[in-house]
């Protein structure tokens, strides 16, 4: 099976995203490489690794305009289920489902990442936003209603629009104009 491995392609650029980003392959790359006995325990780590992961980003998508209801977080909340479910499939001694799982998240997570959190990060960039701090450079560049796409991920533009729902080439383009 297929593992995944950090590399520049994934790199967003904004530093906090890009370590956690790098601790999710690092620990999925364990999960990986675990024997029988080890693989519960290394699951729950990426387990709650994600949880924090997730729960961070959806914060900053909060803080930022992103509507609860986005696709972007009801990503996180599907996925942090399926993960769940593998840990109690694992729980009753069935471990194959989380080898599957594990194998399927090296194919999900560069696309999650080049195509939802890019879009995130350019958001945040055009905001002014620090994701450390929570501070706001620009609020007069929040959008007036909750962002309720995909963050990039759609491709349709329609009310509402903003640098989360514009393919980054376009942003960047915009962004230096």
């Amino acid at each position: 099976m297929s593992s995944l491995v950090w590399s520049d392609a994934l790199s967003l650029s904004m530093p906090v995203m890009d370590e956690t980003h790098r601790e999710f392959v690092d620990l999925l790359a364990e999960v990986q490489a675990s024997d029988d006995d080890t693989l519960l325990a290394r699951w729950q780590a990426l387990i709650d690794h994600t949880d924090d992961h997730f729960g961070r980003e959806d914060r900053w998508m909060e803080a930022t305009g992103f509507a609860p209801g986005s696709c972007h977080m009801t990503q996180h909340a599907v996925v942090l289920k399926v993960l769940r479910e593998g840990a109690a499939l694992g729980a009753q001694g069935n471990l194959a489902p989380i080898r599957q799982m594990a194998h399927e998240l090296t194919i999900w997570f560069p696309q999650h990442a080049v195509s939802m959190d890019a879009g995130l990060a350019l958001h945040m960039k055009s905001l002014g936003y620090d994701p450390v701090t929570g501070e706001l450079a620009r609020p007069e560049a929040l959008p007036e209603q909750p962002i309720t796409g995909c963050g990039g991920a759609c491709g349709g533009h329609g009310h509402g629009e903003s640098a989360a729902e514009t393919p980054p080439a376009q942003a960047e383009a915009t962004a230096h104009a």
